[in-house]
């Protein structure tokens, strides 16, 4: 399953450039050409990474960054911003308004693509490097490396799937996952299938959970994707 990257600029060249050199390495591309486009397809399509310029019609780019992080659903949306605006106060306020990164026009279609591919593995990294050995939510509780789940002190098995799910989501509270960014996580970048094979692992998993704690854990958030809920 392709990563999408959601790709916002008001000028066509640009974005069939920028179009025509992810598809070259793999990725699925999402065009917007204002920024009431780009919150739409955000919400929509659920992009893995967003590049995005600073001088857009209708809403600005600097707007939309405050947006998404301010937006609990859609706050960890990993953010390049692609602008002619050469400034160093502007590269400043774009980065302190979250941008993961600044690239100036005119730009190298191969330095933007190593760019993607930098900020797309620190994301994997950060998420790997949250989960501990143990965690406990409520009366879950995982064992990361005895490769253990209980609920309400009863031993629940999981198939490794489901097991690899479970750790992604509570390793990330509250943290909301694509189906896409799942399967890719899971199964693997070559895995054939489509995304409703998560949700029959979802499905199977709550299941597991729910013969022992009426806690609902698993949080579907609509046209998104999951998260596991943060009782604190």
């Amino acid at each position: 399953m392709a990563e999408k990257i959601l790709v916002v600029d008001d000028e066509e060249n640009i974005v069939q450039l920028i179009n025509f050199n992810l598809k070259q390495e793999g990725y699925e591309v999402i065009p917007a050409y204002d920024g009431q486009q780009a919150l739409e397809k955000i919400k929509k399509k659920n992009p893995d990474l967003m590049v995005l310029d600073l001088m857009l019609p209708k809403v600005d780019g600097f707007d939309i960054c405050r947006q998404v992080r301010e937006d609990k659903d859609i706050k960890n949306l990993p953010i390049i911003i692609l602008s002619a605006k050469e400034e160093e106060v502007d590269k400043i306020l774009g980065l302190e308004l979250g941008a993961d990164d600044y690239v100036t026009k005119p730009f190298s279609p191969r330095e933007l693509i190593a760019r993607v591919k930098a900020v797309l593995r620190r994301v994997d990294s950060n998420i790997d490097k949250k989960e501990k050995d143990v965690i406990e939510i409520k009366d879950v509780k995982i064992n990361l490396n005895k490769y253990r789940v209980e609920v309400a002190e009863n031993e629940i098995n999981l198939t490794p799937k489901e097991f690899k799910l479970l750790s992604i989501l509570m390793s990330n509270l509250d943290q909301v996952f694509s189906r896409a960014y799942l399967l890719k996580k899971i199964w693997g970048y070559d895995y054939q299938g489509d995304t409703r094979t998560v949700d029959v692992h979802i499905r199977r998993l709550r299941k597991k959970i729910e013969e022992y704690s009426e806690l609902d854990y698993i949080i579907t958030v609509r046209g998104v994707g999951y998260k596991f809920k943060d009782f604190k």
